[in-house]
């Protein structure tokens, strides 16, 4: 692929998986949006639950694999390898328009908020959940994680650095901001119906499996100073100290 091609292809899957992450936010709050987590018709809703629950494992299983050393490795084999993080940008960006497209709501509520007050203070937690997610890529590097670093060095003649292991602001305190942002936005919401707690609930899982081998593959790429971040900083929740099963995940990797 040419130098400027690839800068296209990069650029226009930044916006589609950034615009999937905006829809998706806009789908979970019912906010603005023509389809949404508690829009249209129910049906039966075994059935519903079914499609909605293999919704969320194409969601994880296209994450997971992706992001898997692996897999970079047999991809880069058919793409530059500056093309690969934005391949993986138009996979989720496929697979949120899939969700939104194939999803079917299931009636229900679990709660509902009707003070406009405590509405709109949960509608504000739950969305800010989502703006932490946002900062947090930033702390990182938003323009590699989202693939845009990487084909603007490819487009410039300059060789890709991985980026340096590093713990700023959020990073001090928690390991995974980004799921934690991910936590809040999913399950703070002033009306939750059935099909939203299934949401929630196959996000968190995903969480929970996804930061499992991921904190694999970090320690392989850092070895001990990794663990020993592990070891000193909470995952999700600040305070709450490392968790059992980081000793597991240092003696597999």
């Amino acid at each position: 692929m040419k130098r400027t091609t690839v800068l296209l292809y990069g650029v226009t899957n930044y916006l589609l998986g950034a615009g999937g992450l905006v829809y998706l936010i806009a789908f979970i709050f019912n906010l603005f949006a023509p389809v949404t987590v508690d829009s249209g018709e129910a049906g039966n809703p075994y059935i519903a639950a079914a499609i909605d629950i293999g919704l969320i494992a194409l969601f994880g299983v296209q994450h997971s694999i992706m992001a898997r050393p692996r897999f970079k490795q047999w991809i880069m084999k058919y793409i530059p390898h500056a093309a690969e993080r934005s391949t993986f940008m138009l996979a989720t960006a496929i697979v949120v328009l899939t969700i939104v497209l194939l999803w079917e709501p299931i009636p229900g509520v679990i709660w509902k908020i009707d003070d406009a007050a405590y509405y709109n203070t949960v509608l504000a937690v739950g969305l800010s959940g989502w703006a932490l997610v946002f900062y947090s890529t930033f702390l990182i590097n938003h323009f590699d994680l989202f693939g845009l670093r990487q084909v603007w060095l490819y487009f410039t003649g300059k060789p890709y650095t991985p980026l340096p292991f590093k713990l700023n602001a959020l990073y001090k305190l928690i390991r995974h901001p980004i799921m934690t942002g991910i936590f809040i936005g999913s399950w703070f919401t002033p009306v939750m119906t059935v099909g939203h707690l299934v949401l929630s609930i196959g996000l968190s899982a995903y969480i929970l499996i996804g930061v499992y081998y991921e904190e694999r593959d970090l320690v392989r790429n850092f070895g001990d100073r990794y663990i020993q971040y592990m070891k000193s900083t909470a995952k999700f929740i600040p305070g709450f100290g490392r968790h059992s099963g980081d000793t597991a995940i240092s003696n597999q990797a």
